[in-house]
């Protein structure tokens, strides 16, 4: 008698979250006694923010897509929560897997009320910026996750810290620096050949003499005061910036009826082979983006990075990134901050993101797990231990 298939359900729905799932999913559908099936949340739909993605990352079309679009958070999570639930009950898949902290994670509020086991991608992971909907995300689904997979170790002490059982976590590195050794460095060449005199013309920007720059977080653009701060960064800047802007933050410049510097040069979002160009031939980064911040770090691209308080202090601890708080005109003014940026520009570092081989660590482990059964996380622990290491620092100094 043939023996049943284990099955596991890869619930996705933006395109930072599947750049890092991406070599995660290939190597799941390497094991022949499991099923992988992929869930699209509908989170992110249009063609530049999905499709575009799905193709260059020769990734198959989503098994089951769910149209969980919504005006505000509540009806995107709601939407979520209610498509997948009799998704998971018709499936009964031996275990979920979320990524990340954005509202598509929450669809693991369906698993935990189904009682399906829960893996997260990215756990114990903080800003303490409170004011972010992420980090209330990463709390709740840290805390009815089985398992959670995490970047650093310092990390992991973070989640003991807040009573999670040590256990349940595992330390795997970070998968970004995995994707680009496969999609730039393995493909550097063919990508070089395609950063032609025409390709900056027909940008309007001139090779190692623009800004890249990515603006999107909810407490950057929905807050009129920080997002004209940045506006006035921008402004300040003796370059051109080219500004791939999302759908929400181009809405609320109209809405706020703001007028774009000069020397900015505003497009629709765009596919990561051309981010790859863009940001490999760019003097530099302005970025609020967790992932592009990786990514010129691991690429030896200086940044200047959009946030009170960040996720990813190794960052500023390799001296690759130097900090703007919007809410801190006075302190963090155009000047200082271009200064401190200059300072960089030119320099080596060398990451501490990982050594790309966490996508293949987070794969194997789940692969045993669910061949084991082993995919019931222990009851979480009270034990809090301080936590002396600051992740609000000032950046380069």
């Amino acid at each position: 008698m043939k023996k049943k298939k284990k099955k596991i359900a890869f619930v996705l729905g933006i395109r930072p979250d599947l750049i890092r799932a991406v070599l995660i999913m290939r190597q799941l559908r390497q094991a022949r006694d499991i099923d992988v099936v992929l869930i699209w949340s509908g989170q992110n739909y249009s063609d530049n923010l999905k499709g575009i993605f799905f193709r260059e990352f020769r990734v198959s079309k989503p098994d089951i897509e769910l149209d969980c679009r919504g005006s505000t958070d509540a009806e995107v999570v709601s939407k979520l929560v209610a498509q997948l639930y009799p998704v998971f009950e018709k499936l009964k898949p031996d275990a979920t897997v979320f990524l990340g902290d954005t509202n598509t994670a929450m669809g693991a509020l369906a698993a935990a009320q189904l009682n399906i086991p829960i893996l997260h991608i990215e756990g114990c992971w903080h800003s303490y910026d409170w004011r972010m909907p992420e980090e209330k995300i990463r709390t709740i689904i840290d805390h009815i996750s089985d398992v959670i997979y995490t970047y650093e170790d310092e990390y992991k002490k973070r989640g003991i810290a807040e009573g999670l059982n040590p256990r349940n976590i595992v330390v795997v590195r970070n998968p970004v620096v995995d994707i680009l050794n496969e999609f730039y460095f393995k493909q550097k060449e063919s990508l070089e050949k395609k950063a032609t005199k025409e390709f900056f013309k027909k940008r309007n920007i001139e090779d190692r003499k623009y800004m890249l720059m990515t603006c999107h977080r909810r407490e950057n653009v929905h807050i009129r005061k920080s997002f004209e701060t940045i506006l006035r960064l921008v402004a300040a800047m003796p370059y051109t910036v080219y500004f791939p802007a999302s759908y929400r933050t181009q809405k609320m410049m109209k809405e706020y009826c703001m007028k774009v510097p000069g020397n900015v040069l505003i497009v629709d979002p765009i596919g990561y082979e051309e981010i790859l160009i863009l940001l490999t031939h760019a003097r530099g980064v302005l970025t609020d983006s967790g992932t592009l911040s990786e990514e010129a770090c691991i690429l030896n691209v200086p940044s200047i990075n959009i946030r009170k308080a960040t996720e990813r202090p190794q960052i500023y601890d390799v001296r690759s990134s130097v900090k703007f708080d919007p809410d801190q005109p006075k302190k963090y003014t155009p000047r200082r901050v271009l200064r401190k940026f200059e300072k960089i520009v030119g320099t080596k570092w060398k990451h501490t993101l990982g050594d790309g081989k966490a996508s293949q660590r987070i794969a194997k482990d789940i692969i045993a797990r669910v061949r084991e059964g082993r995919l019931r996380g222990f009851e979480p622990k009270h034990n809090h231990l301080p936590i002396k290491r600051s992740f609000m620092e000032d950046g380069i100094r």
